[in-house]
Protein backbone atom coordinates (compact mmCIF):
# COMPACT_ATOMS: atom_id res chain seq x y z
CA UNK A 1 0.00 0.00 0.00
CA UNK A 2 1.62 2.91 -1.48
CA UNK A 3 -1.28 5.55 -1.20
CA UNK A 4 -3.40 5.94 2.42
CA UNK A 5 -6.93 5.23 0.86
CA UNK A 6 -8.58 6.62 4.27
CA UNK A 7 -10.24 9.52 4.18
CA UNK A 8 -11.65 10.32 7.87
CA UNK A 9 -15.59 12.04 7.85
CA UNK A 10 -15.31 14.84 10.23
CA UNK A 11 -18.68 14.13 12.17
CA UNK A 12 -18.85 17.88 13.63
CA UNK A 13 -20.36 21.50 12.82
CA UNK A 14 -17.63 23.24 15.06
CA UNK A 15 -15.22 24.38 12.60
CA UNK A 16 -12.55 24.72 15.03
CA UNK A 17 -13.26 21.20 15.85
CA UNK A 18 -12.92 20.14 11.73
CA UNK A 19 -9.47 22.15 12.23
CA UNK A 20 -8.33 20.17 15.24
CA UNK A 21 -8.88 16.57 14.36
CA UNK A 22 -7.46 17.80 10.68
CA UNK A 23 -4.45 18.78 12.13
CA UNK A 24 -4.22 15.54 14.62
CA UNK A 25 -4.78 13.42 11.45
CA UNK A 26 -2.07 14.95 9.27
CA UNK A 27 0.12 12.11 8.04
CA UNK A 28 -2.17 9.24 9.35
CA UNK A 29 -4.77 9.76 7.12
CA UNK A 30 -5.41 10.26 3.64
CA UNK A 31 -7.81 13.02 3.54
CA UNK A 32 -10.43 14.34 5.40
CA UNK A 33 -14.20 14.25 4.65
CA UNK A 34 -17.05 17.15 5.43
CA UNK A 35 -20.40 16.94 4.51
CA UNK A 36 -23.75 18.79 3.97
CA UNK A 37 -24.08 19.04 7.66
CA UNK A 38 -20.80 20.89 8.02
CA UNK A 39 -21.47 22.71 5.19
CA UNK A 40 -24.72 23.81 5.73
CA UNK A 41 -23.76 25.60 9.36
CA UNK A 42 -20.40 27.03 7.93
CA UNK A 43 -20.38 27.77 4.50
CA UNK A 44 -17.66 28.05 2.32
CA UNK A 45 -15.35 29.74 4.85
CA UNK A 46 -15.65 26.50 7.22
CA UNK A 47 -14.61 24.79 3.90
CA UNK A 48 -11.73 27.06 3.84
CA UNK A 49 -10.20 26.77 7.35
CA UNK A 50 -10.01 22.82 6.93
CA UNK A 51 -8.70 22.71 3.59
CA UNK A 52 -5.81 25.36 4.97
CA UNK A 53 -4.45 22.41 7.01
CA UNK A 54 -3.02 20.75 3.89
CA UNK A 55 -5.45 17.31 3.73
CA UNK A 56 -6.82 16.59 0.46
CA UNK A 57 -10.97 17.78 0.78
CA UNK A 58 -13.53 15.30 -0.12
CA UNK A 59 -16.60 17.02 -0.10
CA UNK A 60 -19.66 15.65 0.31
CA UNK A 61 -22.55 17.17 -0.37
CA UNK A 62 -24.51 14.67 -2.83
CA UNK A 63 -25.72 16.91 -5.19
CA UNK A 64 -29.46 15.86 -6.84
CA UNK A 65 -31.13 18.67 -8.46
CA UNK A 66 -32.02 19.74 -12.16
CA UNK A 67 -28.58 19.62 -14.47
CA UNK A 68 -28.45 23.31 -14.52
CA UNK A 69 -28.50 23.76 -10.98
CA UNK A 70 -26.16 21.22 -10.63
CA UNK A 71 -24.02 22.32 -13.07
CA UNK A 72 -23.72 25.49 -11.25
CA UNK A 73 -23.20 24.10 -7.70
CA UNK A 74 -20.55 21.71 -8.85
CA UNK A 75 -18.38 25.35 -10.14
CA UNK A 76 -19.00 27.15 -7.19
CA UNK A 77 -17.68 23.37 -5.42
CA UNK A 78 -14.68 23.74 -7.04
CA UNK A 79 -13.91 27.33 -6.07
CA UNK A 80 -13.00 25.57 -3.01
CA UNK A 81 -10.41 23.00 -4.48
CA UNK A 82 -11.28 19.67 -3.24
CA UNK A 83 -10.52 16.77 -4.00
CA UNK A 84 -13.58 14.94 -5.15
CA UNK A 85 -17.40 15.89 -4.44
CA UNK A 86 -20.58 13.65 -4.88
CA UNK A 87 -23.89 13.86 -6.15
CA UNK A 88 -26.92 11.40 -6.57
CA UNK A 89 -26.96 8.95 -9.53
CA UNK A 90 -30.75 8.71 -9.42
CA UNK A 91 -30.24 12.34 -10.82
CA UNK A 92 -30.30 10.72 -13.88
CA UNK A 93 -27.19 10.64 -16.66
CA UNK A 94 -27.69 14.37 -18.40
CA UNK A 95 -27.60 15.95 -14.12
CA UNK A 96 -24.57 13.68 -13.43
CA UNK A 97 -22.93 15.20 -17.50
CA UNK A 98 -23.61 18.47 -16.79
CA UNK A 99 -21.73 17.75 -13.28
CA UNK A 100 -18.61 16.37 -14.85
CA UNK A 101 -18.46 18.74 -17.77
CA UNK A 102 -19.06 21.36 -15.07
CA UNK A 103 -16.07 20.24 -13.26
CA UNK A 104 -13.43 20.41 -16.13
CA UNK A 105 -14.67 24.32 -16.66
CA UNK A 106 -14.71 25.54 -13.69
CA UNK A 107 -11.01 24.03 -12.78
CA UNK A 108 -9.43 25.25 -15.67
CA UNK A 109 -10.82 28.85 -15.02
CA UNK A 110 -9.72 28.48 -11.53
CA UNK A 111 -6.55 27.01 -12.39
CA UNK A 112 -7.15 24.16 -9.59
CA UNK A 113 -6.84 20.35 -10.27
CA UNK A 114 -10.52 18.93 -11.36
CA UNK A 115 -12.14 17.08 -8.67
CA UNK A 116 -13.47 13.49 -8.83
CA UNK A 117 -17.53 13.32 -9.31
CA UNK A 118 -18.25 10.49 -7.40
CA UNK A 119 -22.02 8.99 -7.83
CA UNK A 120 -23.94 7.78 -4.80
CA UNK A 121 -25.54 4.68 -5.82
CA UNK A 122 -27.41 3.47 -2.44
CA UNK A 123 -26.98 5.35 0.96
CA UNK A 124 -25.17 2.58 3.36
CA UNK A 125 -28.01 3.05 6.10
CA UNK A 126 -30.70 1.94 3.91
CA UNK A 127 -31.21 -2.09 3.73
CA UNK A 128 -33.35 -4.20 1.30
CA UNK A 129 -36.52 -3.18 3.77
CA UNK A 130 -36.65 0.59 2.76
CA UNK A 131 -35.97 0.42 -0.71
CA UNK A 132 -40.10 -0.71 -1.79
CA UNK A 133 -40.93 2.32 0.19
CA UNK A 134 -39.62 4.44 -2.23
CA UNK A 135 -40.39 2.92 -5.21
CA UNK A 136 -37.76 0.83 -6.00
CA UNK A 137 -38.25 -2.56 -7.38
CA UNK A 138 -35.30 -5.41 -6.80
CA UNK A 139 -32.79 -5.64 -4.25
CA UNK A 140 -30.08 -3.37 -2.97
CA UNK A 141 -27.52 -4.95 -5.46
CA UNK A 142 -29.87 -4.17 -8.16
CA UNK A 143 -29.92 -0.89 -7.83
CA UNK A 144 -26.48 -0.61 -7.27
CA UNK A 145 -25.66 -1.84 -10.25
CA UNK A 146 -28.37 -0.04 -12.48
CA UNK A 147 -27.22 3.20 -10.84
CA UNK A 148 -23.12 2.86 -11.71
CA UNK A 149 -23.82 1.34 -15.03
CA UNK A 150 -25.88 4.63 -15.72
CA UNK A 151 -23.45 6.31 -13.61
CA UNK A 152 -20.29 5.19 -15.92
CA UNK A 153 -21.96 5.80 -18.75
CA UNK A 154 -22.42 9.50 -17.60
CA UNK A 155 -18.28 9.83 -17.44
CA UNK A 156 -18.32 10.01 -13.65
CA UNK A 157 -15.25 9.29 -11.89
CA UNK A 158 -16.14 6.97 -9.50
CA UNK A 159 -18.57 5.26 -7.24
CA UNK A 160 -19.82 5.00 -3.79
CA UNK A 161 -21.42 2.01 -2.81
CA UNK A 162 -20.74 -0.64 0.11
CA UNK A 163 -17.45 -2.20 0.57
CA UNK A 164 -20.32 -5.67 -0.40
CA UNK A 165 -20.71 -3.77 -3.65
CA UNK A 166 -17.43 -3.76 -4.49
CA UNK A 167 -16.68 -7.13 -6.12
CA UNK A 168 -19.72 -7.15 -8.04
CA UNK A 169 -18.91 -3.37 -9.31
CA UNK A 170 -15.14 -4.25 -10.58
CA UNK A 171 -15.88 -6.78 -12.34
CA UNK A 172 -19.12 -4.75 -13.87
CA UNK A 173 -17.38 -1.59 -14.30
CA UNK A 174 -13.32 -2.82 -14.77
CA UNK A 175 -10.47 -0.64 -13.14
CA UNK A 176 -11.30 2.36 -14.87
CA UNK A 177 -13.52 3.15 -11.99
CA UNK A 178 -13.14 4.70 -8.49
CA UNK A 179 -14.84 2.74 -5.57
CA UNK A 180 -15.22 5.30 -3.03
CA UNK A 181 -16.47 2.96 0.37
CA UNK A 182 -18.47 4.46 3.61
CA UNK A 183 -19.75 2.37 5.90
CA UNK A 184 -15.99 0.92 6.83
CA UNK A 185 -15.76 -0.19 10.53
CA UNK A 186 -12.86 -2.29 11.64
CA UNK A 187 -13.71 -5.15 13.74
CA UNK A 188 -13.25 -3.10 17.36
CA UNK A 189 -15.68 -0.61 16.49
CA UNK A 190 -19.45 -0.27 16.73
CA UNK A 191 -21.87 -0.14 13.54
CA UNK A 192 -23.74 2.67 14.57
CA UNK A 193 -26.63 3.51 12.10
CA UNK A 194 -24.28 1.53 8.55
CA UNK A 195 -25.96 -1.74 8.07
CA UNK A 196 -23.98 -2.56 5.09
CA UNK A 197 -20.43 -2.34 6.92
CA UNK A 198 -16.72 -4.23 6.70
CA UNK A 199 -13.88 -4.13 7.80
CA UNK A 200 -10.93 -1.88 6.20
CA UNK A 201 -8.54 -4.34 5.23
CA UNK A 202 -11.28 -6.48 3.63
CA UNK A 203 -12.66 -3.78 1.92
CA UNK A 204 -9.18 -3.04 0.30
CA UNK A 205 -8.47 -6.66 -0.15
CA UNK A 206 -12.13 -6.67 -2.16
CA UNK A 207 -10.59 -4.01 -4.71
CA UNK A 208 -12.03 -0.46 -2.70
CA UNK A 209 -9.75 2.49 -3.60
CA UNK A 210 -10.60 5.07 -1.01
CA UNK A 211 -12.49 4.17 2.38
CA UNK A 212 -14.58 6.74 4.61
CA UNK A 213 -14.22 5.93 8.04
CA UNK A 214 -15.95 8.65 10.70
CA UNK A 215 -16.68 7.54 13.78
CA UNK A 216 -14.11 4.95 14.68
CA UNK A 217 -11.48 7.99 14.16
CA UNK A 218 -13.57 11.09 15.30
CA UNK A 219 -15.14 9.68 18.62
CA UNK A 220 -12.07 7.50 19.86
CA UNK A 221 -10.65 9.00 22.92
CA UNK A 222 -7.32 9.75 20.76
CA UNK A 223 -8.37 9.86 16.93
CA UNK A 224 -4.96 10.06 16.49
CA UNK A 225 -4.17 6.75 17.84
CA UNK A 226 -7.51 5.09 16.40
CA UNK A 227 -6.33 6.67 12.70
CA UNK A 228 -2.57 5.35 13.79
CA UNK A 229 -4.19 1.90 14.48
CA UNK A 230 -6.01 1.64 11.23
CA UNK A 231 -3.50 2.15 8.80
CA UNK A 232 -1.34 -0.58 10.80
CA UNK A 233 -4.03 -3.21 9.90
CA UNK A 234 -4.21 -1.67 6.26
CA UNK A 235 0.00 -1.86 6.02
CA UNK A 236 0.00 -5.46 8.00
CA UNK A 237 -2.76 -6.77 5.41
CA UNK A 238 -0.70 -5.26 2.36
Amino acid sequence: MTVNPVYCALDTTDIATAVRLTRQLDGLVGGVKLGLEFHTANGSDGVRAVAACGLPLFLDLKFHDIPNTVAGAIKSAVRLAPAMTTLHAIGGAEMMRAAVDAAGEAAGRYGVARPWILAVTVLTSMGEAELPSIGVGGTVADQVKRLAGLAQEAGVDGIVCSPHEVETLRAQLGRDIKLVIPGIRPLWADANDQKRVLGPAEAVAKGADLLVIGRPITAATDPAEAARRILSELQDAA
